[in-house]
Parts: C-alpha cells; structure tokens; sequence
C-alpha cells in the first residue's frame, strides 16, 4: 500500500489519494509512525517483510520465500530439499529466439487457480522427473521441489517487468532448460489461445525464483502468549501462518485479487476474535501490491479504499458491536511504489489505535503525515512486541 508521491495525484501518494475515512479516524483517535520492516542488507520481499511485521527477524528465521509456500500447499519438504516459486508468467511471444523474449506481466493476468492448475499439470506431464517435483499452489502461484538442490541465487519476475530476459533467466543449466521447455509447452496451450481471444494475458511460461530450504519458525503462541489465526488468501502468508502453529482461516471467493471477498475477510476476522477465542487475527490484502506491480495508479487506489470501507470499518465495528476492547494494528509490509512496479525497502507508516486509550490528534494516515508525527520503529520484527505492550 505504501508508495511514492505521483504527478498524476497533484504530488500525493495513492493512500493520500484515497478516500480512507475509517483508517483516517482510527488515526485521530490512535498513533502513527513509520516502521522500517527490511533488515538493511535483505531483499524487500513479501516474505522478509510479512516476517517483520509477524515478530519473526528475518535475519534468524528466514530460509527463502518457496519454502514457507510449500507449507501452505501442504509439501513436506525434507532437509534435503529446495523449493522454488514456479510463477505462470506472460511472456512476448514474437521472435524465435526465447532469451530475447520481454516478461510482461507476473501474475498472467491474475490467472484463475483453475485454469492455473490444467496448464502446470501439462508442464508436469513433460518435465517432472523424480529429482524435480511440481506442485500447483494458488492463481499463478506454483511450486518446484527440487531434490538434493542448490540454494541458488534467482530473479523475481515482478523485479524485471518490460525487460528482456536472457540476463536473469537461472545460470543453472537444467532450470534454464525447463523455463524454456514450458514456453514451448504452454505458448499454444488451447487455455492460452482461448484466453488471447478474449483479450487476457497468456500464462506462457514458468519463472523460478524464491529459493530456499525447510523453515524453521518458532510458535506464535510461545512467542507471544496469544492464540492466533491467519487470514489471506496468499500461500505465503498460509505458510507463514503453518510455520508458526497458527490456524488458516479459508475465506471463500478470497483470491489475492483486486476483486477478492473483502467482507468475507472482515467477517472472518471478528467472528475469530469475539466467537471463537482467538486473541489475535493477522489479515492480509494483497490488491495494493498486486495493483502496484501492474502499475495502475487507478487500481491500486480503488484497492485501498476498498480495504478501508470493506475490511477496516467492519473489523472495527465488528468489535465495537461485540463490547470487547481490542488493539488493531493497520500497516503496509512494504512499498510497492507505481513508479517502479516493484518492492522498496523504504520504511512504511503504521496505525495503531486502543479502543481503550481514545486519543486526538488532527492527523490522518498517511506516509507524510506518518513521517512528521516523529514517531518511527527501527526492527520492524518489534512492532508486534510494541502492539501487545503498549
């Protein structure tokens, strides 16, 4: 959700933009502040940074970005073995030459779990052998076992949008090869043609990337001394979830889109904090960062007016119609800013309102207004500790 300020919006950021009067009043009644959720020398990823924000350091506990899907998915990895993220992506399809191919969207169009699924299968039936396994994950979220592998060093797909791909295809011969050979597999794809037809971005290729090995989190609960759940509808944050002995709470019609079940998340939310004794409900929305990398201005702040009308406000009022008195946590895990379609390591601005401790303040939520307030969290694997105890 965080960004940079646009020209297109008279100098301010989409969150400035946006019409959010819920996290706005949350604002004036609570503190805000930047957080700096990146350890300095680590990747600006989903998985570095989720793992900040959840208490996790991820100079301790992070082994690669695949493996913690893995665990969602349900993989049980053994010590031996490394996970890669198999993302479906669009590739240019004009030329012969495949290094010379541009990758133009990571995400395919936001491709659909279903059709994902047929068209990894045809990968499947071609390369899979027993040193290498694939595993269909969630829209163009894939998976790669690869037995007695190498942790090796791969490009984000999302990192390279428009480029030419030949410099960040693997240096690995035999995972260059299979990138290769899916190209060849899915470019005629009956899904794949059907969908140019009606307009949609082929899912022409696979893209490995997000190395790692088993992860090892400690539990939540001993950590924090709360029980606690998970709602998204991203593998990595389910794995995340998983890893720290945390439940996962399916959302139907949640599917890490613009156009996800918002109200089905919020619902979700309250009924685990005030139904089923949960202490602590993690909600992730994944639309401002996918509508970041798509790089549409317009989207991405549709996307944050729809969190604060149809996930903050019904939390909170949720809450407030149970009687019980809560802390709610609001926050980016990183910037994707439009201007570069990918992910910063830039501090982000935090919300933190006490139904207990109502304060006044003339400030809104806001990356300007978080920055002027003074108030900034270094670690951001602390927030959670500063969120409990406060």
């Amino acid at each position: 959700m965080a960004d940079r300020p646009l020209e297109e919006l008279q100098g301010m950021t989409p969150l400035e933009y946006a019409k959010t009067p819920n996290m706005d009043q949350l604002a004036e009644a609570g503190e805000i502040g930047m957080v700096h959720t990146i350890p300095d020398g680590m990747s600006p990823g989903s998985d570095t940074a989720n793992l900040s924000v959840m208490g996790y350091d991820p100079k301790i506990y992070y082994s690669g970005r695949s493996p913690l899907e893995a665990l969602s998915i349900g993989v049980d990895m053994k010590s031996t073995d490394v996970s890669l993220r198999c993302n479906i992506v669009t590739l240019s399809e004009e030329g012969d030459n495949f290094e010379d191919k541009k990758i133009l969207d990571h995400s395919s169009g936001e491709i659909s779990t279903e059709d994902a699924a047929v068209l990894i299968e045809a990968v499947r039936k071609e390369l899979e052998t027993d040193i290498y396994k694939f595993y269909v994950g969630t829209s163009y979220r894939h998976l790669l076992i690869w037995d007695q592998g190498q942790v090796t060093e791969l490009t984000p797909p999302h990192d390279v949008l428009g480029q030419t791909i030949g410099q960040y295809l693997p240096k690995d011969v035999v995972l260059r090869e299979m990138m290769k050979k899916s190209y060849e597999i899915l470019v005629n794809h009956p899904i794949n043609m059907e969908r140019k037809k009606q307009g949609l971005n082929p899912a022409n290729c696979c893209w490995f990337w997000g190395a790692g090995t088993r992860p090892a989190l400690s539990s939540f609960q001993e950590k924090t001394g709360l029980k606690g759940a998970m709602v998204s509808a991203v593998d990595l944050l389910k794995g995340i979830a998983v890893g720290a002995s945390m439940k996962n709470i399916i959302v139907e019609g949640a599917n890490g889109g613009l156009h996800t079940n918002y109200e089905g998340k919020a619902k979700a939310a309250v009924d685990a904090l005030t139904k089923e004794n949960y202490d602590f409900v993690y909600v992730h929305v994944e639309a401002p960062d996918e509508m970041g990398h798509q790089g549409s201005i317009e989207k991405k702040v549709q996307a944050i007016q729809y969190l604060d009308e149809r996930v903050i406000g019904p939390i909170k009022a949720g809450l407030e119609q149970a009687g019980v008195a809560f802390r709610m946590l609001v926050m980016p895990d990183h910037p994707t800013p439009i201007c570069l379609r990918t992910h910063t390591g830039d501090d982000v601005p935090y919300l933190l309102y006490d139904s207990t401790e109502v304060l006044e303040h003339s400030w809104k939520y806001d990356e300007k207004e978080a920055a002027k307030s003074g108030n900034r969290i270094a670690r951001g694997c602390e927030m959670i500790d500063y969120l409990i105890s406060k």
